[in-house]
């Protein structure tokens, strides 16, 4: 899983960000697909995930703000990210799991993309 250039510049509050990530051929919609976040001192957050059928799990402090979507000819993954805010900061992260369905085993994880949103 390789991730995609989002700029890295920081965003306003209320802004918005779209980082994506490619993934090999055949597998972004085949596979349990997610992005994780990590924000300094804290642990890895599950954002948001979605399945071979497109089945969405998010976590609450992102609904109705974030969206996941794939574009399955070009294996290709994006979250798109709307009224951001600043405890949005973190590294995102996409990461691949099993073929088909989620379960919590993701072997296959980007390198990162900071996010910083200012206030």
């Amino acid at each position: 899983v390789q991730p995609g250039e989002s700029g890295g510049d920081p965003v306003q509050a209320g802004g918005s960000l779209r980082p994506f990530c490619s993934a090999p051929r055949y597998t972004v919609s085949t596979h349990c697909m997610a992005w994780f976040r990590q924000a300094p001192g804290n642990g890895r957050e599950g954002v948001v995930r979605i399945n071979m059928a497109g089945g969405t799990t998010y976590a609450d402090s992102v609904k109705g703000r974030f969206t996941i979507s794939r574009d399955d000819a070009n294996d290709t993954l994006y979250l798109q990210m709307s009224k951001l805010k600043p405890e949005d900061t973190a590294m995102y992260y996409c990461a691949r799991g099993q073929w088909g369905y989620c379960s919590e085993t993701f072997p296959h994880w980007g390198q990162g993309t900071q996010v910083t949103v200012s206030s």
